[in-house]
């Protein structure tokens, strides 16, 4: 089957939906939706007088948008050391999503990594390209964009990233430093774990790399910021900035200071209330929300949702957490609407997407039936452009 939108011929004329428990941006309704050439055309309570497929109460919700994954890397390398080809990786990813119900992802390709070695210096344009082929193949469930991670300690980051500043996919950049000491590695035992656990690092590698690293900082850092946000500010269509981990206030002001309009993963409480004074949408990560906690020690998600600091919920490294994680900030006290609203229309917003992310008239009609089981959410099937996709 050909997932390509642009195979309007598959798409059906007419798809009406009834009984169904329709999220809408700010209520929910028991009633019925009607599709036309991939366009939502109807949204009603109550299913009087109305034929269509009977969905016996369950959700439908927006499809799910996700602003940051670097998902597709588990599947580039599936065990340390064991390289996959691109192609079936990114199938095999993009499956893994649309099952999720994200119907729109921004693939986070990294720029640059604290590792030379690792499987982001090797993939970035395979990666790109073949994500390029499998779209223009009409192969790809979800539609993807580009969000590139820039490590700004890379030594030769504008010669990686400028090829990149004219692809019509690029929706999001993200400013990271991940130089251990501050940021998300302020507690260095904590990132210790990390590289010894997940890229097998021996204590003399980590104690070796540590001295490496903060060099690499004091570099590159400074100078690489200023020129990547002069290249995306001069830019025909400016785009959007995001800074990443951000712990303290200053963290914040420096990056609003580069035109940043989103704080990705704030590692502390101050960090995010500073963000939201300074007007910037707050991004947390889904798995932290659904572990109850940061596997590096930092802030939680659930704090955050509490003092109503919380706009997106991002997966990051687990597809299936980004709707678990939605409906779990009921419990930290938003009603259902507002918590989809983190997994739809507010990161489609942020990234300048405004035809998608809700279920209104004249919008796409990506979306998805949403099953509980208890009190775990479910997809049972999505919708892209009115294809079913899973």
């Amino acid at each position: 089957m050909n997932f390509s939108s642009s195979a309007s011929s598959l798409s059906p004329s007419l798809l009406t939906i009834r009984n169904a428990n329709i999220v809408s941006a700010d209520s929910v309704i028991s009633g019925s939706m009607v599709v036309s050439q991939g366009k939502i055309t109807e949204v009603a309570g109550g299913v009087a007088g109305l034929a269509g497929d009977d969905w016996h109460g369950d959700y439908l919700l927006p499809g799910l948008v996700e602003v940051h994954t670097d998902n597709l890397e588990k599947h580039l390398m599936p065990r340390p050391k064991v390289n996959w080809p691109v192609l079936p990786a990114i199938l095999a990813h993009d499956a893994q999503i649309a099952a999720a119900g994200i119907t729109t992802v921004l693939d986070a390709v990294s720029v640059g990594d604290i590792d030379p070695d690792s499987v982001r210096m090797q993939t970035l344009q395979p990666c790109a390209d073949g994500l390029r082929i499998a779209s223009e193949a009409g192969l790809l469930r979800a539609e993807h964009f580009l969000h590139m991670r820039l490590e700004l300690a890379e030594p030769d980051l504008l010669q990686m990233f400028s090829p990149f500043l004219q692809d019509e996919r690029l929706k999001l950049v993200s400013l990271m430093d991940h130089t251990p000491g501050q940021r998300q590695w302020t507690d260095l035992s904590h990132y210790r774990v990390y590289v010894t656990g997940k890229r097998g690092w021996s204590e003399q590698k980590v104690d070796k790399m540590l001295g490496i690293l903060l060099e690499r900082q004091q570099r590159h850092v400074a100078e690489n910021r200023q020129l990547v946000i002069q290249a995306c500010q001069q830019h025909s269509q400016p785009i959007p900035l995001a800074s990443h981990d951000d712990t303290t206030a200053e963290h914040v002001h420096e990056g609003v200071a580069g035109g940043v309009s989103m704080s990705e993963f704030p590692t502390s409480l101050l960090a995010a209330q500073t963000a939201r004074q300074q007007g910037l949408s707050i991004v947390m990560g889904a798995p932290n929300r659904v572990r109850g906690g940061s596997h590096s020690g930092n802030v939680s998600a659930s704090e955050l949702a509490r003092h109503d600091l919380l706009d997106i919920l991002s997966s990051d490294y687990v597809p299936s957490s980004l709707l678990q994680a939605a409906f779990m900030l009921q419990e930290d006290g938003y009603d259902l609407p507002k918590a989809i609203a983190t997994v739809s229309q507010a990161p489609a917003r942020a990234v300048g997407l405004h035809d998608r992310g809700e279920i209104a008239v004249g919008l796409k009609a990506d979306f998805i039936r949403v099953r509980m089981l208890g009190t775990l959410p479910v997809v049972i099937a999505a919708w892209r452009d009115g294809i079913q996709v899973a």
